[in-house]
């Protein structure tokens, strides 16, 4: 994405608007209650969101325009789907909306078609490899994916690789000025269900050291394997709140055990 452009879809990026917190929560009022103005005034005051979003696709050859008018869409389905009653940011709760969005269309407009087949093979490895864990809380091998489904594990490698983009679980997708919201923080943790310091009693003795929330949400993370953002619904906080509170309580552990 070229540096300094100012304008993207015939908006001028250097004026748009920033909406302060009161101003958020009057215009949700009237966006619930179908003010269709308000919620054009939502959108432009979040296309700056959007912004911020698509600028982590800037070594994509993709027109900056397009990917904007697609981000644009997630943020209009998370302006639809959000929900105020829960204790989350919108811009926590938007982001990996507008991300899905531009990475659905990337998926569908890459020049380079991934075949239907690969994707069934790449599919069925995915659901025997979820099945697998939840029988054996384990991770399976390639090898005994293909076992399961009948297809060989060249096959398997091939078609997984086919469908995905590499992406590290350190990438940050979105700073809103404080805690960053990072890959990992919205993706399940199964792996730490196997591991066997979980199975250590030293650890429910660490855990006893902590407070009820902490411990709760100790256990919705590694035990259950939650995202911080499920985390964040079950408890009723934000989630950089959770992130906040899960690091502390790790620390606390750590301390114990060491």
């Amino acid at each position: 994405m070229a540096q300094g452009k100012v304008e993207i879809c015939g908006v001028n990026t250097s004026k748009l608007p920033i909406l302060k917190e009161a101003e958020k929560e009057a215009l949700f009022e009237r966006i619930k209650a179908g003010d269709e103005q308000a919620k054009e005034e939502y959108i432009k005051g979040n296309l700056r969101l959007v912004l911020s979003v698509i600028k982590r696709f800037g070594a994509s050859n993709e027109n900056p325009d397009d990917l904007f008018q697609i981000g644009c869409i997630g943020l209009i389905k998370a302006i639809n789907n959000f929900n105020t009653e829960l204790d989350v940011k919108f811009s926590t709760y938007a982001v990996p909306m507008i991300i899905g969005e531009i990475r659905r269309y990337m998926r569908d407009n890459n020049s380079i078609r991934v075949s239907r087949s690969l994707r069934d093979t790449a599919y069925k490895a995915i659901y025997a490899k979820e099945n697998y864990i939840k029988r054996n809380m384990k991770e399976p091998t390639v090898q005994e994916i293909a076992e399961e489904i009948g297809i060989s594990k060249e096959d398997i490698v091939f078609a997984l690789d086919a469908i995905q983009a590499p992406m590290s679980l350190q990438e940050p997708v979105y700073n809103d000025g404080g805690d960053a919201l990072y890959v990992m923080d919205q993706i399940s943790d199964t792996k730490n269900k196997e591991e066997k310091w979980v199975e250590n009693l030293s650890l429910q003795a660490a855990m006893e050291h902590l407070s009820d929330r902490e411990r709760h949400i100790i256990t919705l993370r590694f035990f259950e394997g939650k995202t911080q953002m499920e985390v964040a619904e079950d408890v009723g906080i934000s989630q950089a709140q959770v992130s906040r509170l899960e690091k502390n309580a790790l620390w606390t552990m750590k301390q114990y055990l060491s």
